[in-house]
């Protein structure tokens, strides 16, 4: 028998790949996901059925990927099928259905007061277990599973003089760029003399000339640079959040806002609120960075406790 694990590149699947460990099946995984150098790298060696890109609310991207992902449960028994969105569940889901298989959405850990469009529209799926990793807003119809955040635990390192080495990472969003933030950062940064790993997705670099801009890092080069870094500063998405603490780094999370057209909504001010409570990130604005931001997070490390349960699916 095999378990589908269904996610959206990105920070979509950064928790569900991290979560997979603690899931209640003993089947053998497939994955259904969009090919970009972050997921090639990330699935290395797994079974994959790789798909196209799902833009928010791109109705005809959706229908394309659920047509991809259809044979999948001609081709094998399907004991259960697991998303974290955001369109491939949509896509997915409402397939192991029609089939008989279980299907489990579990709403991002973005989502701290409710659930996405992906999930107001699964909730009108029948049969589909709809989950929450924020208790804050579970309900009866959404029960709460457990967060992609337990177990990690914050402490004080050491006292850091000089920073020498910093990644920047702006994530993978193939609509939004963050230009605010590196016109910020990237002076700030020079003057440190550090070296620097930008990975700035689609944000227009013209004009700043002190960075050396990558659109994408494979997920692999990007571990390794973050564990090697002194400090992580990124947008406030989940994805690079999990990659930070795995490399045992408190990030600096800056988030997205939508009046600035960096992002569809302000979901990103939820999960660095979020962070910050569990004391898991330093978070500023924008334009509110300073050095001592800097100091704090290179002075401290994170750790995983192993204490996380399994997920009460």
């Amino acid at each position: 028998m095999t378990a589908l694990l269904v996610a959206n590149d990105g920070g979509h699947l950064m928790q569900l790949k991290t979560l997979a460990r603690r899931l209640p099946l003993q089947d053998s995984f497939h994955w259904v996901t969009v090919p970009t150098p972050q997921s090639l790298s990330l699935l290395e060696g797994e079974e994959v059925t790789w798909v196209k890109p799902g833009p928010t609310r791109d109705v005809k991207a959706a229908v394309q990927n659920a047509l991809l992902a259809s044979p999948l449960f001609k081709r094998r028994r399907i004991s259960a099928v697991v998303s974290t969105g955001s369109s491939l569940a949509v896509s997915v889901l409402p397939q192991a259905r029609l089939h008989g298989a279980p299907a489990y959405y579990i709403e991002s850990a973005t989502r701290t007061d409710g659930p996405s469009l992906s999930g107001r529209l699964l909730s009108r799926v029948p049969g589909v277990e709809l989950y929450t990793q924020n208790s804050a807003w579970a309900s009866r119809r959404w029960k709460y599973a457990g967060s992609v955040f337990d177990g990690w635990e914050a402490r004080r390192a050491e006292d850091r003089k000089k920073i020498s080495k910093v990644v920047v990472s702006l994530g993978t969003s193939r609509t939004y760029g963050f230009r605010r933030l590196v016109e910020h950062l990237a002076p700030m940064l020079h003057d440190t003399g550090a070296e620097v790993l930008w990975q700035t997705g689609t944000t227009d670099t013209t004009g700043l000339p002190v960075i050396d801009p990558r659109t994408a890092v494979p997920a692999a080069e990007l571990g390794a640079a973050m564990r090697e870094a002194d400090l992580v500063v990124a947008h406030a998405g989940t994805g690079v959040a999990l990659e930070a603490l795995q490399a045992g780094k408190l990030p600096i999370l800056v988030p997205r806002r939508a009046e600035f057209a960096e992002h569809v909504d302000d979901h990103q001010e939820q999960i660095a609120a979020m962070l910050r409570a569990r004391g898991l990130a330093v978070v500023r604005e924008a334009d509110a960075l300073d050095h001592d931001d800097f100091l704090t997070a290179a002075s401290s490390a994170v750790e995983l406790r192993g204490d996380a349960q399994p997920l009460a699916l």
